[in-house]
């Protein structure tokens, strides 16, 4: 998202290595998702994992494999709108994705 791609243009510009996670789903722009991710995947220190959180698997495997220093999380399903109307799927991401 927004926030996530600025803070990944920061680390980068420290100098950082940055895994990036994301499920590019369709709730939003996914268009403005992909050129977002073109201009971080311009950093030779910019690495893309498209993967959902709520993979327990996936994100079990990735941090074995990439052993972390720091994680930010800032993902999460977004819209009260869609929260009312889709309860499951907005706990499913933002509660067990969270979680994993």
């Amino acid at each position: 998202g927004f926030i996530g791609f600025h803070l990944c243009q920061r680390l980068l510009a420290e100098g950082r290595e940055v895994i990036g996670l994301d499920s590019m789903n369709k709730y939003y722009d996914v268009t403005l998702k992909q050129a977002r991710l073109d201009r971080l995947k311009a950093s030779a220190n910019f690495h893309f994992e498209h993967v959902d959180l709520t993979d327990r698997d996936r994100i079990s495997a990735l941090f074995q494999s990439a052993v972390p220093e720091t994680v930010v999380n800032l993902a999460a399903q977004a819209g009260v709108r869609y929260s009312l109307t889709n309860p499951h799927a907005y706990a499913e991401s933002n509660l067990n994705g969270f979680l994993n």
